[in-house]
């Protein structure tokens, strides 16, 4: 029989808290279990102030919870010091959000190639070729030289997914990335998105207020103050 194989992120009993050991100590995710299988393609959703911004910071490495356990690939993060988990996130987790966060001063092509050059240190031409597929398969190989000031907010958002991928990362995180664009040009990013979780075989977990979008995805993940409610199937 073959193994399973392990899930690409695993939360264990995750509370988060703030200003713990003060009078106004609040504590914001209570107990959190969710395990995420390597290739999946999830959403996470909920109302304003459910903890889904909170549970995702954690789950990008931005945040230490301050109850639980939290492991990718099988990596107990708890045992890194600042550096590792500085490592970790650069190798491990890719990042899309709502405002793309591209860099203006730089073109389309160097901003794709931005976490790389980080992660390496130097430039060669396997990252700057990686760059340029990545922008062709999300339909700007004729943008590559352009600054995001150039571009609409769908095409700048394509880049984000671009950049996010430039690194190979398992797992994506995706908070809210269609947020800001008209249903149509939404319809296009999440299409992209689950393309390249087919084809790339990235682990996908998207924050999303959007049920069209959710309903889409191969899990349902509910947020509803700040605790988990069983994962829905579509």
């Amino acid at each position: 029989m073959a193994e399973t194989a392990p899930p690409i992120l695993r939360l264990e009993g995750v509370r988060k808290s703030y200003n713990v050991g003060t009078p106004i100590e609040v504590e914001i995710l209570h107990g959190i279990d969710l395990a995420l299988a390597a290739s999946e393609f999830a959403a996470l959703i909920g109302p304003s102030g459910s903890g889904k911004s909170t549970l995702l910071h954690i789950i990008g490495l931005l945040e230490r919870p301050t109850v639980g356990r939290i492991l990718i690939q099988g990596r107990d993060i708890g045992a890194l010091d600042e550096a590792g988990i500085t490592e970790l996130r650069g190798r491990t987790l890719g990042f899309i959000f709502q405002f793309h966060h591209l860099l203006p001063e730089f073109t389309a092509l160097e901003n794709v190639m931005m976490p790389t050059l980080i992660e390496v240190g130097r430039y060669d031409q396997t990252m700057r070729d990686r760059a340029r597929w990545l922008l062709a398969r999300v339909g700007l190989a004729d943008a590559v030289d352009k600054r995001p000031s150039a571009l609409s907010g769908g095409m700048q958002q394509r880049v984000a997914i671009a950049r996010a991928l430039a690194m190979k990362p398992p797992l994506v995180l995706a908070d809210e990335p269609t947020g800001n664009l008209d249903s149509h040009t939404a319809d296009e990013i999440f299409a992209l998105m689950r393309e390249f979780n087919r084809q790339e075989g990235a682990a996908f977990l998207i924050v999303t207020h959007d049920p069209r979008l959710a309903a889409r995805c191969d899990r349902r993940v509910e947020l509803i103050d700040g605790q988990l409610r069983r994962a829905q199937t579509p």
